[in-house]
């Protein structure tokens, strides 16, 4: 009866993003134990609903693989018996399968695989919210109909007959008595059952009103260049006016860092995508984030910010933002965080017509190269020609080389050996990508302490206590010299071991890889960004993705 139910509710919805711009799905590549592995979990549009999780096992020979959601709130007293991943037929090393989650928000999945090797655990984070609404089909609408005037009818002569001719002897006729008895136990019926429709018709309008009222919303900001000593500034304000009918509460103050920044935003000018900008805005008060603009040129911008809550749920600002040109008197522009970058490229529709310039690079596709500042540069692995599929997961990989061909090993970078940031020709898809996936590290985290953590139920925190323990936090990183800094980061993030073993769960050579599945298709701009020489370096290629359908 629960899934029965369930489905109706799947029905009646459909499916938005709200973690990264058009991108629901999660891609997590890791190392579980013995094995690699490449995880691709499409959340349910609707909770309570399904969640379904592909593993794809790149080495090691796995026999058995399990799934079971892990929430924030109850953490592993609190979770189901796991459910078993099906082989997929025809296919190596793939398994596939459905797991149900029943809590909204910031959840998990913990995948265990047993075979040849041993064993192999590791959580995957996974961010699923009620999104949308959807119409019931018309042909499904008329048939129900159909049916309940069916049902209808038959209950209300039904209860007449039961009255009148169910009690006739055989070959007796209706008394004009027993005929009025009759419509008269018809009528009340009529009434009973018209009380009974309306009543429920009051609680369905009543729980869709309630469904409507809370379902997700983006968080909005309203963004824009202020000058400050003849620079340039970037201001994000968030718009917290409905809030309180959202339940947001007080998430502001419980924001968390990711990558050592406790924001990310991302300036990308339209229509031509022919300017980036990777910047980290600081926050001014509990609404307001501000960061000094590179020397981007002037133009109306798309505008992503990213930010995580203490639960690990991550959430996308996007808004549209005007930048002036810079005073060309300033020469010394300010920077907030040595991390912020940008660079000019030529537009996503017109290649290679681009006025070279020190920080202009041209845009490469997959089987090319793009050149670097410096003089180095990347290799998209992959043919130049050959369109992408929607909604298959890849492995976008690329090989980076000094300027005289040999290879070269990028340093970390917030922790990372690279970033990535996609986006779709007309800006409705948006995501920052890492080497280990489509999700943020800092949620990886939370869920793997959540998980050795034996208590039944997790409290909130309090926002005063925790936003002072984060600006603590965030200055420290400050301080540190960009060599402890980034060892602290990627020690935190389990991606580097201070007893001189080095990389643990990421490979660290001049091949990185980023699992990603494009969520449609369209054409897309791929911004890749490394260090190398202590300087942040951006890359750009184009692809072309088309639906699977067409292919």
């Amino acid at each position: 009866m629960k899934k029965l139910i369930y489905f109706l509710i799947l029905l009646i919805c459909s499916h938005l993003s709200q973690a990264h711009v058009g991108s629901s799905g999660v891609q997590m590549q890791a190392q579980a134990g013995p094995y690699k592995v490449l995880v691709s979990i499409q959340p349910p549009d609707v909770i309570p609903g399904t969640a379904r999780i592909s593993v794809f096992v790149e080495s090691g020979n796995a026999s058995h693989i399990k799934a079971r959601p892990i929430y924030l709130r109850s953490g592993d007293k609190g979770a189901p018996s796991p459910d078993e991943l099906l082989k997929v037929p025809g296919q190596s090393g793939q398994f596939a399968g459905d797991i149900w989650l029943m809590e909204s928000g910031s959840s998990s999945a913990q995948i265990v695989i047993d075979g040849e090797q041993g064993k192999g655990e590791l959580i995957v984070p996974v961010m699923a919210m009620s999104t949308a609404q959807r119409e019931m089909p018309q042909g499904l609408g008329i048939g129900l109909s159909i049916l309940g005037v069916i049902l209808l009818l038959l209950m209300i002569t039904t209860i007449g007959a039961s009255v009148s001719d169910g009690l006739l002897p055989s070959g007796q006729v209706l008394s004009s008595t027993q005929k009025r008895k009759r419509y008269i136990n018809m009528g009340i019926a009529t009434v009973l059952c018209s009380l009974i429709l309306y009543g429920g018709s009051s609680w369905w309008n009543s729980w869709a009103a309630d469904y409507k009222q809370y379902i997700y919303k983006s968080v909005k900001g309203s963004s824009k260049i202020i000058t400050e000593n003849d620079q340039r500034v970037f201001q994000l304000t968030i718009d917290t006016t409905d809030w309180e009918s959202e339940r947001r509460g007080s998430m502001l103050s419980t924001l968390i860092p990711d990558h050592g920044k406790l924001m990310h935003a991302f300036l990308i000018r339209t229509p031509g995508l022919d300017a980036f900008a990777h910047i980290h805005p600081e926050r001014k008060d509990s609404t307001t984030f501000e960061a000094y603009l590179p020397k981007l040129p002037a133009g109306k911008y798309l505008m992503y910010a990213d930010i995580v809550r203490y639960s690990g749920f991550a959430e996308s600002i996007v808004d549209t933002v005007d930048i002036p040109e810079q005073d060309s008197k300033v020469t010394d522009l300010k920077t907030t965080a040595e991390e912020d970058t940008y660079v000019v490229t030529d537009p996503i529709y017109a290649p290679g017509k681009v006025a070279m310039a020190e920080d202009v690079v041209i845009c490469g596709k997959p089987g090319t190269k793009t050149v670097f500042k410096d003089g180095s540069y990347a290799v998209w692995e992959g043919k130049p020609n050959q369109a992408l599929e929607a909604g298959k997961p890849y492995q976008l990989n690329f090989e980076v080389f000094n300027p005289d061909g040999s290879p070269c090993i990028p340093e970390p970078y917030l922790g990372m050996t690279g970033h990535v940031a996609v986006v779709r020709s007309d800006g409705s898809v948006y995501i920052h990508l890492h080497p280990t996936g489509s999700f943020p590290m800092a949620a990886e985290k939370i869920f793997k302490n959540r998980l050795a953590d034996t208590t039944k139920l997790m409290k909130r925190p309090t926002p005063g206590i925790f936003k002072d323990s984060v600006d603590r936090y965030l200055a420290g990183l400050k301080a540190m010299s960009v060599l402890q800094r980034e060892e602290f980061l990627m020690t935190e993030m389990g991606m580097y071991e201070t007893s001189g073993a080095g990389m643990t769960t990421m490979e660290h050579g001049n091949r990185i890889s980023f699992p990603y599945a494009f969520p449609k298709d369209g054409t897309y701009r791929i911004f890749l960004q490394i260090k190398r020489n202590e300087k942040v370096l951006t890359g750009v290629f184009d692809v072309k993705v088309k639906d699977s359908t067409t292919l």
